[in-house]
Order: structure tokens, then C-alpha cells, then sequence
């Protein structure tokens, strides 16, 4: 039996869409989605086709838009609508709302309203395109799109290439040859990583490789669909202080050699190196 709206208890409720696969959608967001007195969209068409697909109906209730340009007034206006008491559920056009979103002020002012302000987790593209990545994922930074020219995406690049851990970003097909071809030379050619594309959807397809790899295999290629890169982490930039506390995290848990491999492997340093390591810290 589905719930009938006006059953929620009055507040923002931020829910997770598929990002390809209509049915990558917990049952727990329909049962919102089917209760919530009105439905907030980044996209209202494709929020209602996701509803008629799921057998979710509107009827009089609104569904109202609010994207990126729909600033303090769009804010203002739902956090009015949660003011009477009113529950509403806000959905993105795909994924989790509100990531890589200018709208998240929209969480933080409904919050500082004294409302109520929870989410039905589900589909992101980051953690899938880890996932398929076959890149460590025991740390990571999500730093979504890059800047479109070329000078200021190769100074943004420049900081995050030297970060210890493995960096997701976003790209669209018409840029994906220009931020491979920066990426080779910031970070260099030897740099493994993986290049994502339809997610969840019939035509997926994952590139993994070198970035000189990557930046060769789709040169002649015209790529569609949302692109995620993953990039693996340097090397060589991997802090001692970074493997030590690792290795003291891991050494508590396990014994002394299964904790030298595992952070060798995570960090994708020499075993031996790592081993010597864990070795000292056990003498101190």
C-alpha cells in the first residue's frame, strides 16, 4: 500500500535519483516521493517522467522548480512552504541533490529555519566511478568540474595532482581531450587512471590506463554522455607522515606483515618499504 501525501512529517526532504537506470531508485524515496505534500526538481520534466515510470502521480500537488538559477527568491520560497508546515521532497535531475550544487545554501537555510532537513540516500556518480575504477578508494577528493580554459584548469589541476589521495572529477564529452591532455602534462603520462562514462546505462563504457593511455584512445573518439575521471594518486607525493599514521591504524588491527601489505597496496607503495617502516614503528 502506498503512502498518501501529507503523512510526512513537515520538512526538507533531499532525495537521491537514478543517475542512468530508472531502477536504481530506493523504495524508500518513492514512498517519499508519493507522500511528500510537494515535490522541489532541478528538472520538473524529468522528475515527472521518473515518477510516471514508477507509478508515483502528481495529482494536484506542485512540483515546482529549483536549479542553479533559481537563487535566494527560489530558496526563499520553500523555505516558506516548509514554514506552513508543508514537507518537501527535492530531487536533482540525477543522483544526490545538492553535490557539486550551488544548491546546498538550500539545506543550510532550511536547517537555520529550525525545519527539518533529511535525505533518502542513493545513486551518485563519485562512488560508482570509484567503484569501476579498479583505483584506491580508501581516500579520496570529489573536486567536480574542471575550469573550462585551459590557463586556469592547468592551475587547478596543478593543486589537486598533489594531493594524497585519488581525485574524482567531472567532465563533459567536448572538454574530456582538453583535461586529459593537461592532466598529462601536469601530472605527467605515467599517471594511471579512468575514464567513466554512462553510468548505469546500456552504452556504459570504463577506460582504465595510463593518462597517456587515455589521452591517445580517445583522440580519434567523439565520447557522449557524462564523462567522471578518476585520477590515482601520486606516488611519489604520498607523505611519510601518511604511510606512519596509516601503518599505526593498521598495525592495531592486524598483525605487523598483513599490515605492511595492506597499506602497501593502498597507497601503492614497495612492500618492502612499507614493511621496514612498520617494522621501526613496532621497535618504538
Amino acid at each position: 500500500m502506498k503512502p498518501e501525501h501529507g503523512t510526512l512529517a513537515p520538512g526538507l526532504y533531499l532525495v537521491a535519483t537514478p543517475i542512468g537506470n530508472a531502477r536504481d531508485i530506493t523504495l524508500r524515496a518513492l514512498d517519499i516521493l508519493a507522500a511528500a505534500d510537494v515535490i522541489a526538481a532541478e528538472d520538473t520534466r524529468t522528475a515527472r517522467k521518473l515518477l510516471d515510470i514508477h507509478g508515483v502521480a502528481v495529482g494536484g500537488r506542485p512540483l515546482i522548480p529549483y536549479h542553479d538559477h533559481s537563487g535566494p527568491d527560489g530558496r526563499a520560497g520553500i523555505v516558506k512552504l516548509l514554514g506552513q508546515g508543508k514537507s518537501v521532497a527535492y530531487v536533482s535531475e540525477a543522483g544526490t541533490p545538492l553535490i557539486a550544487d550551488p544548491g546546498y545554501a538550500l539545506a543550510r537555510e532550511a536547517a537555520a529555519a529550525g525545519h527539518l532537513v533529511t535525505t533518502a540516500p542513493g545513486a551518485s556518480a563519485v562512488p560508482v566511478a570509484l567503484s569501476l575504477s579498479g583505483l584506491p578508494t580508501d581516500r579520496y577528493l570529489f573536486a567536480g568540474f574542471a575550469p573550462s580554459s585551459s590557463g586556469a584548469r592547468k592551475t587547478w589541476l596543478a593543486d589537486l595532482v598533489r594531493v594524497p589521495a585519488t581525485v574524482v572529477l567531472f567532465e563533459s564529452p567536448k572538454r574530456i581531450r582538453e583535461l586529459l591532455g593537461d592532466l598529462c602534462e601536469v601530472a605527467g603520462e605515467a599517471r594511471q587512471a579512468a575514464v567513466c562514462r554512462e553510468l548505469t546505462k546500456k552504452f556504459e563504457e570504463t577506460l582504465r590506463g595510463t593518462l597517456g593511455e587515455l589521452r591517445d584512445a580517445v583522440a580519434e573518439r567523439t565520447l557522449k554522455g557524462e564523462i567522471v575521471v578518476v585520477l590515482d594518486r601520486g606516488r611519489d607525493e604520498v607523505a611519510e607522515e601518511t604511510m606512519e599514521a596509516a601503518l599505526r591504524r593498521a598495525m592495531s588491527e592486524m598483525s605487523l606483515k598483513d599490515a605492511a601489505a595492506t597499506v602497501a597496496e593502498a597507497y601503492g607503495l614497495p612492500r618492502r618499504k612499507v614493511y621496514q617502516a612498520a617494522l621501526e614503528l613496532e621497535k618504538d
